[in-house]
């Protein structure tokens, strides 16, 4: 609203308040009309009162005027809304999926599958629709396949070189740690093809086929490298062929080697040393023999004490933990707990007897009857709170602990890339197209693990989990501008639940990290 002194054919000049609407002016109201400069003076005057005083809300046909002005440009905004896309998490994930290195692979197809497998894992078909409607992306579910058909000829050593470099960086520089371990992947399926096949599930699943994958990751969790085998594979054989292939492809020669106890055995410690591996590697203490396993009984049990010897390999550290202690003794009195209920009656079947951790316990005589045996009992608590290690390492005994202990990286790693990711169970039955789902789930996870280390060097304390469930709902207006053509992009943040990941959205916050 403003005044006007506006003049007449007649000669004079008429004092108006004038609003503009839509570009055109309307007048308000007329003041008054003179020739007079004083007089002309005193109606302006009197005008610019009487508009203030409309400001202020005095004046019902002004707030009319406004409320039709603001209905008008709200409605001309929504009529020419095209699309509303639910692609809040897609957005974080594309900035982080681009600060690791992934978009210099020209691979439209790559980078839709692996966010959808952070944002909402399902089939490759349920993929189809998901993205179409959350994120307008349009892909056809024979590409998908025929696509997935190529990958591991096309990407994926791209893909791992990438990873790699990108976590060398990040750590700076070097490597370092590399932790491995194995899981199992099972199908949906009741029969096996020479590749999955049935054998000893970490899932419970041992009547399904399966596969065997083993993987590298670094020091805080960073995934390096991974390898399949037949789901009949003794799960030590894997770890060599993946180790010494990752070694020799990066030019690695500063490095220690962690892996379970379960994967400790002769030929795998002799191809290590003879190829001057470093190492730490859990050491079945029970398994030892006897000189080994007196000397480890006569150690006092003393918080945080190691104690070492020489082996034919390496050194032999021993450790004693107190929580480690309780852990060990609870879980005994809950598996003694658990055979008593089993076989209360006096007799056990075949199934409880051949489950892992009963037959150290039990006495089977030759007419099926069975009891528990006190003495194993006390022989396997002079075990509790013992933790041993191999190494050839030059490391003081508490580092190689402190070092073993981060193998619960690899183990972190299968959670998520079971869980979040859900990388099994799977329902592709080729093994080209079941390497491309799991060469997909290892970008998804590289992905979820730099979103969590930018989460953190940002002091954020939300996980990565709650970061994209919130991003969920933030929404994306696409408006049409009428007169240009032109489409523009809004991203709606508004409660504040939505505000708490804000500047995840903020161009200036990527540019000034990964710039």
């Amino acid at each position: 609203m403003f005044v006007r002194k506006k003049k007449n054919r007649s000669g004079t000049t008429s004092i108006v308040v004038a609003v503009k609407i839509q570009g055109k002016f309307k007048e308000v109201k007329t003041i008054g009309v003179s020739r007079d400069d004083l007089e002309i003076e005193r109606f302006y005057n009197e005008a610019k009162v009487w508009a203030d005083s409309q400001l202020k809300g005095e004046d019902l046909f002004m707030r009319h005027t406004q409320d039709t002005e603001e209905a008008y440009v709200t409605n001309l905004f929504l009529s020419n809304i095209e699309n509303i896309l639910h692609n809040g998490a897609q957005l974080i994930l594309n900035r982080v999926y681009e600060s690791i290195g992934f978009d210099t692979i020209d691979d439209y197809i790559l980078r839709q599958l692996v966010i959808s497998r952070l944002t909402q894992p399902m089939s490759k078909s349920a993929t189809i629709e998901y993205l179409k409607s959350h994120f307008d992306e349009d892909l056809q579910l024979g590409k998908i396949y025929r696509y997935m058909d190529k990958l591991n000829n096309t990407q994926q050593e791209s893909i791992q070189k990438i990873s790699v470099e990108h976590t060398r960086k990040i750590l700076g520089g070097k490597i370092g740690l590399m932790f491995y371990d194995v899981t199992t992947l099972y199908f949906e399926s009741d029969y096996g093809d020479g590749f999955r096949e049935p054998g000893f599930s970490k899932d419970g699943k041992h009547s399904q086929p399966q596969i065997v994958l083993g993987l590298l990751v670094s020091q805080d969790g960073y995934p390096l490298s991974y390898s399949m085998v037949n789901g009949t594979q003794y799960e030590g054989h894997t770890m060599i062929p993946i180790v010494d292939d990752f070694v020799r492809r990066f030019k690695l020669d500063d490095f220690v080697l962690v892996a379970d106890s379960g994967l400790i055995n002769k030929k795998n410690i002799d191809f290590l040393k003879a190829h001057g591996y470093k190492y730490i590697i859990g050491a079945r203490i029970k398994n030892a023999n006897k000189v080994q396993k007196d000397w480890i009984l006569s150690l006092e049990k003393i918080e945080g004490n190691f104690n070492e010897t020489p082996v034919g390999h390496g050194r032999l550290i021993v450790g004693y933990s107190g929580i480690r202690a309780k852990k060990d003794a609870y879980n005994r009195t809950k598996g003694i707990n658990r055979l008593e209920k089993a076989f209360k009656t006096g007799t056990i079947s075949k199934e409880n007897i051949n489950k892992r951790g009963y037959n150290k316990f039990l006495v089977i005589s030759k007419d099926v009857q069975v009891c528990i045996d006190k003495s194993n009992v006390e022989e396997d608590a002079k075990w509790d709170g013992l933790k041993g290690y191999i190494t050839n390492t030059d490391l003081p005994a508490a580092e190689v602990d402190e070092q073993y202990s981060s193998l619960w990286q690899v183990e972190r790693a299968f959670r998520i890339t079971k869980g979040t990711v859900e990388m099994r169970p799977m329902f592709h039955f080729t093994p080209k197209r079941i390497e491309a789902h799991v060469c997909i789930c290892f970008v998804a996870y590289k992905v979820y693990k730099e979103l969590e280390r930018i989460l953190n060097e940002n002091h954020y304390k939300i996980s990565v989990d709650k970061v994209l469930e919130i991003a969920k709902t933030i929404t994306t207006l696409k408006i049409k501008l009428p007169q240009s053509g032109r489409t523009i992009n809004k991203t709606m943040i508004i409660t504040e639940r939505q505000k708490e990941i804000e500047l995840l959205f903020s161009d200036d916050f990527w540019k000034t990290h990964f710039g």
